[in-house]
């Protein structure tokens, strides 16, 4: 395959993942189109008994899924599954199928899954268990952001605590009673070691939660309220901008982010919601915790892997085990340590593109015989600027 191979993105209503989808395709840098799916009542029922198929979707209302098909299919989560294997029995199994996060779907039936430790995935030959959500933020729009909202925050004093806020999520409840406690948290610390709270909500943050952090944050403030298709969304600024970072546990995408900047980031955490711990829910995810307490696998971790491979049984999302992840590359620390564990960067995107191309064997060995024929110019040997020049001593 000498050509670049095209790709298409499956966006769904998940603004973190649509985001960790489109960046991954840019990173690629392969042509790519995104397809945005409207799902329908059958996308409720189990994808293994919708097998590969598009019956989940609304296809008046999704975007049009039709020839020339893809070389490569980029999706994310559940209800986009069926319909990746779908557009690849259409393609005559040509397609390539790189799924985000989890399929809840048998595993065998995608070329490559890229996860992170909260979604437990057992360790397959197919599976790339990343410690971070990607995230490819343009430094160009960043440093443009920050221009445009440096003088915004000119009144406010330094230095600057960025608090990005999640909201509720199938583990988390963020109830108003929460979000207080984290505006009078968050403004205990900026007040100790002085400086400005900059804030932003989120899609899933509710009305009455901005509302009680609102009034509960007590120190010199910015507060800005989500909107959807916002021009004046500072969220960029603020990953320009601030010093340090305070995320709430919900959001791996957020924390992915502040992490990204390599500045202090630390997690607001709080309890899960209660049907997180009870019924079927609370079943599997003690059984998830079981089996990540085993040092050696028995028969339960044996079957609980092969039940999640199966697509059978969906893990319970671990969001400690992400933190500690992150942890383990010095990434988080607490606000008020007076230094931090040394850091490893995040090199998630380069593996998550690095293993894509092994998917594409003729495309590797087309580039290696066009390097192999490419002429071997030396560089111009460029003289030194004077003014540049240096003499030791």
């Amino acid at each position: 395959m000498a050509a670049r191979p095209t790709v298409w993105v499956l966006l769904g209503k998940g603004t973190g993942g649509n985001a960790q989808m489109i960046s991954l395709a840019e990173a690629l840098a392969w042509p790519y189109e995104t397809k945005h799916l409207v799902y329908s009542r059958y996308s409720q029922c189990p994808n293994l008994l919708l097998g590969a198929s598009a019956l989940g979707i609304d296809r008046r209302r999704s975007a049009a899924l039709a020839p020339p098909w893809p070389d490569l299919v980029i999706a994310g989560s559940r209800r986009s599954a069926p319909v990746a294997r779908w557009i690849k029995r259409q393609s005559g199994g040509r397609a390539r199928l790189v799924h985000l996060m989890h399929t809840q779907a048998p595993l065998e039936h995608f070329d490559l899954i890229i996860t992170t430790p909260q979604y437990r995935l057992p360790a397959r030959a197919n599976v790339l268990h990343n410690a971070a959500p990607l995230t490819n933020l343009d430094p160009a729009r960043i440093a443009a952001a920050k221009a445009q909202w440096t003088g915004r925050f000119a009144h406010l004093p330094r230095p600057y605590t960025a608090l990005l806020v999640g909201g509720n999520s199938s583990a988390y409840v963020l109830d108003a009673s929460t979000a207080e406690r984290l505006g009078r948290t968050t403004s205990a610390r900026v007040q100790r070691s002085g400086g400005a709270l900059l804030v932003t909500t989120s899609a899933r943050t509710p009305a009455d939660a901005c509302a009680a952090l609102r009034a509960a944050i007590d120190c010199p403030a910015f507060v800005h309220r989500w909107r959807q298709n916002d021009a004046e969304n500072p969220y960029l600024a603020l990953l320009g901008l601030a010093d340090r970072f305070l995320v709430t546990a919900d959001s791996a995408s957020l924390l992915a982010d502040a992490c990204s900047t390599g500045r202090p980031v630390e997690v607001f955490d709080w309890p899960l919601r209660a049907d997180a711990r009870t019924g079927l829910k609370g079943l599997v995810r003690r059984w998830g915790e079981a089996r990540d307490r085993q040092t050696a696998p028995d028969a339960a971790t044996r079957l609980y892997d092969r039940l999640v491979d199966l697509g059978l049984i969906k893990p319970a999302r671990d969001f400690a085990a992400y933190h500690r992840a992150l942890e383990a590359r010095g990434l988080l620390s607490s606000l008020d340590a007076a230094s931090a564990p040394p850091r490893q960067p995040l090199d998630d995107m380069q593996r998550a593109v690095d293993r894509i191309g092994q998917l594409f064997p003729d495309l590797r060995a087309s580039a290696d015989r066009h390097d192999q024929h490419r002429p071997i110019v030396p560089p111009p040997q460029m003289p030194q600027p004077l003014d540049r020049l240096r003499v030791p001593g």
